[in-house]
């Protein structure tokens, strides 16, 4: 009976591409989502104005020197304020001017008092139209009852103390102080009436002759104001912006400004800036997805854990990041590079570790140096760690993520002056804090999700592949031909699986459990048989000698699962035979009824199978068929071991086993040659050496 034909390998290719597809526009959705919706537990703005009172104290979630533009125009202010103002040089012009003014009003009083047509009261009329001068009618009724002498010594003296006064530097602020010192520039020989009528006359007459300039004062205070540096504010990371209950002021809102604050959003260019980089994010692992190299890629369970476990550590990261000093050097994520590495393949680790380091420190104000400190540690972390056999290489990758760490921290803040020495020892501290604690939780993580996904990781693996392992101690006793059958199958498989790039460890270990069941009934089959004493089992029943050899099979299974070995063993222990037949007992079964015209239903003399379903259970099934092969057949040359090789895998390919493996026509090249190359080292011949006499043998001659 055929074997039935696989699925069609098209339209299976593009239903996992369009799950990956959809996988990764839903990852992105919630990427985005967290990059235009900070939700951190310390906010990135605070509803503060000028005038509000804190409620929470804030602090500066990293070092900053900047320029004060408050405090920088109070001290411009205070600089343009000392300037005094600026005074023209004495013009002799205002003197003169003002003098002849004197002099005209004294003619005019001179006119109104010789006018001998007018009336007292006209006079006293016409005194009141004086342009410069306001005489009361007391000091009017005075000028006009002074004799012609007295009048003309006071106009004289009138114009003395003015051209006096007038030699002096007189500047606006001064007029009051001049106009105060009149009385004492008077000739003592007058009267203290005619005195106070000069003083009267020459008052409104003393004007500034310095007058105030308004350009050279204002330069000469933008020159001062200019001159002033700006004044530099200074916040050490962790130093308190503001208290709780303090009133918010112009200097405290400027600095909430500086560090964002107190600063609105544009929301429309954010959302542009993130769309932009999910975008090239997301098309980055679609390339990535594309290249078809990595089989549990296409694993939607396996897919899905990894979005989880990325969004996990990015929401995270984003919730307690932001606003924070020592925690963004802290938190753990390159165990999420480790984690994947361990599990899958150490290129998916560092692919997925280079996205959620550019994604967690994306808007952040220190972005760079975060992003190189989150991006460099975990991709030496993961290529340190491997694939995670030992213990020990845990540990180193965290010693590695320590080191890149503090390099980045080094080559970032020894530059900055506002980092002190402290400061900087804290940090390098915290990486290597942050190290331990990646690798510590990637051993967690790895067992949780081992456990989830069905994953064999290498501790795993190297744990059972332990001689002292329950299960091969049982093998051990029991078969022990067929537990140096089962190294002998895992050297070629591991060898094979090294040139082709698949898991070496992995196909090495299946192939040492691959036949675990015949441990239960050992002496049925040849390899724990004594030579020479070989047993066919040809006169027994054909069905039921195929039925027991099957049943190695379902017993190496329930075997499996008595010693907990991982669900991936179970799959070698299915697969190494595939769906093909017991060939020797179907053949002795066909030749029985041969000559009674009867027919033999070939189901009976066929392994539930699957399929393999893997490169690695693939290469056991060919390496088993080969070692056994080889075994009865004894090549004798490389010709013959090389067509004993094909013939196994054309074979196998005839029957359709390995259609559901991704070996290409390049690997099977190289697992033939791989196989002749194992199996000629195995099975070279040796010499016969002779025996040596003793010398008790030569006394006794």
């Amino acid at each position: 009976m055929p074997v039935p034909p696989p699925n069609n390998p098209r339209k299976s290719s593009l239903s996992r591409s369009l799950l990956r597809l959809g996988l990764l526009f839903i990852t992105c959705l919630f990427v985005f989502v967290v990059l235009i919706n900070p939700f951190a537990l310390r906010p990135s703005t605070y509803p503060l104005q000028v005038g509000d009172v804190a409620t929470q104290d804030i602090l500066a979630p990293r070092s900053i020197n900047f320029p004060s533009q408050i405090l920088t125009d109070q001290a411009r202010k205070q600089a343009e304020d000392s300037v005094q103002p600026i005074y023209l040089d004495v013009d002799p012009g205002i003197a003169r001017h003002q003098i002849e003014l004197l002099r005209s009003s004294l003619y005019y009083i001179s006119v109104i008092r010789y006018d001998i047509y007018s009336t007292p009261t006209q006079k006293l009329s016409d005194f009141s139209s004086l342009a410069y001068i306001e005489l009361s009618q007391d000091v009017a009724n005075q000028i006009i009852s002074l004799n012609e002498i007295r009048w003309q010594d006071i106009q004289d003296e009138t114009v003395n103390v003015l051209e006096q006064i007038m030699r002096n530097t007189i500047r606006d602020s001064q007029v009051k102080e001049y106009q105060r010192n009149v009385p004492t520039l008077i000739n003592l020989s007058f009267p203290q009436e005619q005195a106070s009528l000069i003083n009267e006359l020459v008052s409104p007459f003393i004007v500034p002759n310095s007058l105030y300039s308004e350009d050279q004062t204002q330069a000469t205070r933008l020159q001062a104001g200019n001159s002033v540096e700006p004044i530099m504010r200074t916040f050490v990371a962790g130093e308190s912006i503001v208290r709780r209950g303090q009133v918010i002021t112009p200097i405290v809102n400027e600095a909430l400004d500086q560090f964002g604050f107190a600063q609105p959003e544009n929301k429309s260019n954010n959302t542009m800036a993130a769309i932009a980089l999910v975008c090239v994010v997301g098309v980055f692992t679609a390339l990535f997805f594309n290249r078809g190299i990595l089989p549990m890629m296409d694993e939607f369970k396996s897919l899905a854990m990894i979005a989880f476990t990325f969004l996990l550590f990015l929401y995270g990261a984003r919730l307690v990041i932001p606003n924070r000093v020592v925690i963004p050097y802290l938190f753990p994520i390159p165990a999420f590079g480790l984690t994947i590495a361990s599990l899958f393949s150490v290129e998916i680790g560092l692919v997925f570790s280079l996205a959620l380091s550019i994604l967690t420190a994306y808007g952040l104000p220190n972005s760079l140096d975060l992003t190189l400190f989150y991006m460099l540690s975990s991709l030496c972390g993961i290529l340190m760690l491997g694939r995670g056999r030992r213990i020990a290489s845990f540990f180193w990758a965290g010693i590695a993520i320590g080191g890149a760490g503090s390099a980045i921290i080094l080559a970032y803040r020894l530059p900055d002056t506002i980092t002190d020495w402290i400061g900087i020892a804290t940090l390098v501290g915290t990486s290597f804090l942050n190290g331990i604690a990646s690798a510590s939780l990637t051993l967690i993580f790895q067992f949780l999700f081992s456990q989830v996904l069905g994953v064999t990781t290498s501790l795993q693996l190297m744990e059972i592949s332990r001689p002292d392992h329950p299960l091969l101690q049982f093998m051990l006793r029991n078969c022990p031909g067929t537990y140096q059958h089962s190294l002998q199958v895992a050297n070629l498989a591991e060898q094979a699986a090294e040139s082709i790039g698949a898991d070496a460890l992995l196909t090495r270990v299946g192939a040492i459990y691959h036949d675990a069941g015949k441990s239960t009934n050992p002496g049925f089959f040849i390899e724990n048989q004594i030579p020479g004493k070989i047993d066919t089992h040809d006169d027994m029943d054909h069905v039921i000698t195929a039925m027991t050899i099957i049943g190695h099979v379902t017993e190496g299974v329930r075997l499996a699962k008595k010693y907990r070995l991982p669900p991936r063993i179970l799959d070698f222990i299915r697969e190494h035979h595939g769906t093909q037949l017991t060939r020797y007992q179907f053949t002795r079964a066909l030749e029985a009824v041969e000559k009674k015209n009867e027919t033999v239903d070939p189901e009976l003399f066929r392994y539930p199978g699957p399929r393999p379903q893997s490169q690695e259970t693939a290469l056991v099934m060919l390496a088993d068929g080969c070692e056994a092969k080889a075994r009865a057949e004894l090549p004798k040359d490389d010709d013959e071991l090389n067509t004993l090789v094909k013939k196994v895998i054309e074979y196998c390919q005839k029957e359709g086993q390995l259609d559901e493996t991704r070996l290409t026509l390049m690997d099977l090249n190289a697992i033939v040659k791989s196989f002749v190359d194992t199996l000629k080292n195995t099975y070279h011949p040796r010499i016969r050496y002779p025996e040596m006499k003793s010398d008790t043998d030569e006394e006794k001659k």
